[in-house]
C-alpha cells in the first residue's frame, strides 16, 4: 500500500518517505528502470521518534533505527552503496558503527576523554580571545562548554554505546544530528542558527574521539556515500580523486552548477533532499538510488540485498553502452549527430573523446578562477587551454568566456554576491565591466587557437551591443598579441550561448553577426519559465518540457537554419535520452553534453531514423502542458530504449 500526504517543512513543500520495514519487490521488467521500494508517505509528526537528548521516545523525534527513504532530485542515475560521511560535522569518515561487548568500556572511556579534551580546548581559546580581543568575543564559546558540560548530553551518548554497542564516534554523531535537528525545526531565527554550533561542537568532539584514526576525503581508503547541505563548485570538483562513489545534499535542483559538476563525475547522486544532512549520521550505511530519485538510510538486510543487485545488474548496463564510444551517431537513414563533450577541467577533453565525443562543444572556463588562490594568469589559463585542445585529438574545442556572477564568485569578489544575482552582473556583462580580466582570459584563448580547431564563445549575449563590444575587446587582444610577437588564431570562429527569450526573439539579427550560436537550455528554461534553477523549492516548475520551451526551440533552430549558421545545443537537455528525438527532430544536428551521457545518447540516435524523429517532435509542439510533452517523448523513448532508465 502507498499513500502520500504532504508536510510543509523548512517552508518549502516536499514528501518525507518512511519505508515498511519489509523487502522490496521484484525489480522491474528492466534493469536500471527498477521498480522503486514498497514505501509508505506520511506527515513527519506522525512518526514516532528518540528524544535527542535524552533517549526516551516520545511523538515527534525520530527513531534512528528505522529504515528511512528520502525523495529528493537526481542528478544522476545508478546505484551507489556505502557508509555515510557528512561533510561539515565530520569532514571524515568513522570507521566503524558498532563493537564487541567487551570493548564497550574502552569506547566510554574514549568518550569521557574526549569531552574533557574538547572542554580544555574551548576554555583555553576562550582565555586568549578574552586576553586579546576582551570578554565579550570569548563570550561565544560560553554555549559550547554549557552543551558539553550538560550531562543529558552525555548521558544520551553513553546510552548508544551501552544499549545499542555503538562505537563512541557513531552513538556522539547520532545524537549530536538529532540535537541539530531538534534547533533546525525551531521557529526563532536566531536559535536556528545555532545548528552550526552543534556543529563545531560535533566536529570538535569527533575529532578527538577518533584521534590518530581520521580519515580525511582526499584519504579514505573505503567507499563512502557522502552526505551534506550543500557543496561549492570546487569541493564538488575535488571528489573526482576520491572514493566517494555518491552524493546527497540538502538543497539543489537539477540544473544547478553543482548538478551539473556532478553529472559530470558521473556517479549517482540525488538532491533536494531539504534535512538529508541532520537526519544521517556518520557511519550509517546509505543507499543513493539516482534512477528512482531516492536515499534509503540504514536500509534493513533485505533492501540491501535487492540494491546490490541492482547495482550489478546497473554496472553491466553501463559496460554495454561503454561499447558505443567506437561507433558514430549515425541515424538507420544515414544522417550523421555530432555528439560533443561538455567540459569544466583540461582533462575532461580526453575523458570525453574516449567516451565518444566528437569534440568539446562547451569548456566552461569559470571554474578555473574559483580557485582560493585567486585568477589564473595568461600563462595558466593558456596552458589550460592547451591540454583541453590536446586531449580533443584534433576534434573541435568550444572554448566560452567566463560565466562568474550568480552562483559563481571569484575569492576576492565574494563579498559582492548580490540580492538577485541571477539576473544582476554575471557572464558577459561582468566580463565588460572587468576588461582587464576578460583581455586576458581572450589573450589565452587567442594564443591556444593556434594550436588546434578552437572557437570562441560568449555567454549570456542579451543584446547586439554586447555581442559587439565583446568581439571588439577580441580584436584589440589581438592587436596585443601580435605586438608581442606571440601566436594567434586570426581566424577563430567567435559565436555566442543563446540563453535569454530576448536574444531568442532576435535570433535572426544575431545570425547576420556571429559565426555560430549554441542553445544553453540551462539558463533558457530559467529566463522563458521565471524560475531559479538552483532553487530546490520551485524545482517542479523547472522543465524543458514546458511548451513555451519547445516551441522557443523550434523557431531558434529554424532561424538558424534559414541563415545557414550552425546551431547546437549544450544545455543538460541535450544529455536526457528523454529529449534526444525531439531535438534531432526540429534539426539539431549538434548536441553537447556531459561525457557521461554520450553513450546512452548515441545509442538511441542510431536506433532511429530522422523521420521517426521529425514524426516526434511534430506531436510534441502539440500538446499544452509539460505533463503531456514528458509522458509522450518518455514513452517514444522506452520503445526505443525499453531497458534503459528513462
Amino acid at each position: 500500500m502507498r499513500r502520500m500526504r504532504w508536510m510543509r517543512w523548512r517552508r518549502s513543500w516536499r514528501p518525507v518517505v518512511r519505508a515498511t520495514l519489509q523487502p522490496l519487490p521484484s525489480p522491474g521488467v528492466h534493469a536500471g528502470r527498477s521498480d522503486p521500494p514498497d514505501i509508505n508517505v506520511g506527515v513527519r509528526g506522525d512518526a514516532l521518534y528518540v528524544n535527542e537528548l535524552t533517549g526516551e521516545r516520545t511523538r515527534g523525534e525520530r527513531s534512528t533505527e528505522a529504515m528511512e527513504i528520502l525523495r529528493g532530485i537526481s542528478v544522476a542515475p545508478g546505484v551507489a552503496i556505502g557508509e555515510a560521511v557528512v561533510l561539515d560535522a565530520e569532514d571524515y569518515r568513522i570507521p566503524y558503527r558498532t563493537v564487541d561487548a567487551k570493548d564497550i568500556p574502552g569506547e566510554l572511556a574514549r568518550l569521557a576523554q574526549a569531552f574533557s579534551t574538547s572542554i580544555a580546548e574551548i576554555e583555553k581559546q576562550a582565555q586568549w580571545l578574552s586576553t586579546n580581543l576582551g570578554k565579550d568575543a570569548a563570550n561565544v564559546f560560553d554555549w559550547h562548554v554549557g552543551v558539553l558540560k550538560d550531562e543529558r548530553l552525555r548521558e544520551a551518548i553513553e546510552t548508544q554505546i551501552r544499549e545499542k554497542n555503538a562505537a563512541a564516534a557513531h552513538a556522539a554523531s547520532t545524537v549530536m544530528r538529532n540535537y541539530q535537528r531538534r534547533f533546525m525545526q525551531m521557529r526563532d531565527p536566531l536559535l536556528v542558527e545555532r545548528v552550526r554550533d552543534v556543529q563545531d561542537i560535533e566536529r570538535r568532539l569527533l575529532r578527538n574521539i577518533l584521534g590518530e584514526n581520521r580519515e580525511d576525503l582526499a584519504h579514505l581508503t573505503q567507499p563512502v556515500i557522502l552526505i551534506a547541505h550543500d557543496l561549492t563548485p570546487t569541493q564538488t570538483a575535488s571528489l573526482a580523486t576520491t572514493k566517494v562513489v555518491g552524493v546527497a545534499l540538502d538543497v539543489g535542483a537539477a540544473t544547478s552548477h553543482t548538478a551539473i559538476l556532478l553529472r559530470s563525475w558521473g556517479r549517482p547522486g540525488v538532491i533536494g533532499l531539504n534535512d538529508i544532512s541532520t537526519r544521517v549520521g556518520g557511519g550509517d550505511v546509505v543507499i543513493i538510488d539516482g534512477s528512482n530519485q531516492l536515499v534509503i538510510a540504514n536500509p534493513s538486510e533485505a533492501t540491501l540485498d535487492e540494491y546490490r543487485s541492482r547495482e550489478a545488474a546497473y554496472i553491466r548496463l553501463t559496460d554495454e553502452l561503454d561499447e558505443m564510444r567506437r561507433l558514430q551517431a549515425v541515424t538507420r537513414d544515414g544522417i550523421r549527430i555530432n555528439l560533443c563533450a561538455n567540459i569544466e577541467f583540461p582533462p575532461e577533453a580526453a575523458i570525453g573523446v574516449a567516451k565518444g565525443a566528437d569534440g568539446v562543444g562547451l569548456y566552461r572556463t569559470e571554474f578555473l578562477f574559483l580557485r582560493a588562490d585567486g585568477a589564473p594568469s595568461e600563462e595558466e589559463q593558456y596552458q589550460a587551454y592547451a591540454e583541453a585542445i590536446r586531449g580533443a585529438d584534433g576534434k573541435p574545442v568550444i572554448i566560452r568566456t567566463f560565466d562568474l556572477g550568480a552562483d559563481k564568485y571569484t575569492q576576492s569578489k565574494s563579498y559582492e554576491q548580490e540580492r538577485n544575482p541571477m539576473l544582476g552582473l554575471r557572464s558577459i556583462r561582468y566580463s565588460l565591466q572587468n576588461l582587464d580580466m576578460f583581455k586576458v582570459q581572450l589573450r589565452a584563448i587567442l594564443r591556444a587557437a593556434a594550436l588546434g580547431d578552437v572557437r570562441l564563445m560568449f555567454p549570456l549575449i542579451n543584446s547586439l551591443m554586447e555581442f559587439r563590444q565583446a568581439k571588439m575587446t577580441v580584436h584589440d587582444a589581438m592587436e596585443d598579441l601580435e605586438e608581442a610577437g606571440l601566436p594567434c588564431g586570426r581566424g577563430i570562429r567567435v559565436g555566442m550561448m543563446l540563453e535569454t527569450p530576448a536574444a531568442a526573439i532576435q535570433v535572426t539579427e544575431f545570425c547576420r553577426e556571429v559565426d555560430f550560436i549554441s542553445i544553453g537550455t540551462n539558463d533558457l528554461v530559467q529566463y522563458l519559465l521565471a524560475v531559479d534553477r538552483g532553487n530546490e523549492r520551485v524545482s517542479p516548475y523547472y522543465t524543458p518540457s514546458h511548451p513555451a520551451v519547445l516551441r522557443a526551440l523550434r523557431d531558434v533552430v529554424r532561424a538558424c537554419t534559414q541563415a545557414e549558421v550552425d546551431c547546437s545545443l549544450c544545455g543538460e537537455m541535450a544529455g536526457q535520452p528523454l529529449y534526444t528525438l525531439f531535438l534531432i527532430g526540429l534539426g539539431l544536428t549538434t548536441l553537447s553534453m556531459a561525457p557521461a551521457n554520450i553513450p546512452e545518447v548515441k545509442k538511441l540516435i542510431r536506433l532511429v531514423t530522422m523521420a521517426q524523429a521529425k514524426r516526434v517532435a511534430r506531436r510534441a509542439l502539440t500538446f499544452d502542458t509539460d505533463r503531456q510533452v514528458t509522458n509522450y517523448l518518455r514513452d517514444e523513448t522506452r520503445k526505443m530504449l525499453p531497458e534503459d532508465p528513462i
